[in-house]
This record gives structure tokens, C-alpha cells and sequence, in this order.
């Protein structure tokens, strides 16, 4: 059975990172502040962590951009998802690393390149160094892998016109084997 997909905001309110081993996710800088239909100043921000709904429902919790009330709210039920733009694409993985269990929302992306070709994305964790590919989770040590989410972005239902949505759900174990085969 397939996890249940949920919203994570407008991809608006996301920061377009395109810059490949640039900083943490959580400290990029906010360009200028765009206004919604009520007038209030919209900021996108490198990355946003959700603690996902455990009982099915499409209703997700964001979590502080702080790594230690992220730490605190891994006790509670429920998995951590950590969202972003990188290159254009958004991006859906697990907000801890599988080695140490530290908050990915520290972590920085890159592109995987080879001889100047860039093969796919990754991204780093701070506290070992560790890599992860952002498509199939591997690592660049060892046998730890990444949670993956499946992301999309979908119209809005609400909102300006032209406004984008993005729903994110977790991947089915069957679906990232077939990934790795």
C-alpha cells in the first residue's frame, strides 16, 4: 500500500538553490520577500522539515528550523521530512542522516559530477562528511542509505492564479529496490 501524499506549501516559498556545495540548507539567505493576496510578506527559505503524519491523514506538522527542537521532535510519532529546491527540482529526503542520525536540514547539496558531467545530486552531511545521492539515497561510504520521498508539484487549489503546490509522501520500500536493481 502506498504511504499517503501531503502538502508542504506553495513551491514559491521554497529558495531556488542552485549553487552546488553552497551552505547548510537551513542558514540560506532569503531573497526579497514576495506579498501574498493578503498583503503579508512571503520570504522562501532554503529548506522547510515537516514531522509527516503517522495516522494517514494528509495533514503534516512544520518543525522549527532549529536542529535541536528538530532533535526533540524525533521523540515524538511520526517521521521527519526534509523539503527543498535544488536545481530546479524539488527534493524530498529523510531529516536525519542514517549514520549518525543528525538533521539534514544542516546539510549542503551538490552535484555528483564526473569528468565535468554532472551525473546526479547529493547532499552532505556536516557532522561526518558523509554523501548521499538525492535520486537513490546511497551513500558514498559504506551501506547506509538515505530515505527518499517521492515529490511533486501540482496547481494550487488556492491562491494566486499560476501559484504551484508541492505534495510530498514516502516511498515505498519496492519502489526505491527497483531504484538500486
Amino acid at each position: 500500500m502506498s504511504s499517503p501524499w501531503f502538502s508542504v506549501g506553495l513551491a514559491s516559498s521554497y529558495f531556488p538553490v542552485t549553487d552546488a556545495n553552497s551552505t547548510a540548507l537551513s542558514e540560506l539567505p532569503t531573497p526579497t520577500c514576495k506579498y501574498d493576496s493578503n498583503g503579508d510578506q512571503r520570504r522562501p527559505i532554503g529548506c522547510k522539515v515537516f514531522l509527516a503524519p503517522s495516522d494517514g491523514s494528509s495533514r503534516a506538522i512544520q518543525l522549527s528550523h532549529d536542529p535541536l527542537e528538530q532533535e526533540r521532535a524525533a521523540l515524538k510519532e511520526g517521521r521527519q521530512v526534509l523539503v527543498f529546491k535544488y536545481n530546479g527540482k524539488m527534493h524530498a529526503v529523510d531529516n536525519k542522516c542514517p549514520h549518525t542520525s543528525y538533521p539534514l536540514s544542516n546539510a549542503s547539496p551538490f552535484d555528483i559530477e564526473d569528468f565535468g558531467i554532472t551525473l546526479s545530486a547529493g547532499l552532505t552531511c556536516p557532522k561526518h562528511s558523509w554523501s548521499f545521492d538525492l535520486f537513490t539515497g546511497a551513500s558514498d561510504r559504506g551501506k547506509y542509505r538515505l530515505g527518499i520521498w517521492d515529490a511533486k508539484v501540482c496547481p494550487a487549489t488556492t491562491g494566486e492564479e499560476g501559484e504551484q503546490e508541492v505534495w510530498v509522501r514516502r516511498r515505498d520500500k519496492a519502489m526505491t529496490t527497483r531504484i538500486h536493481e
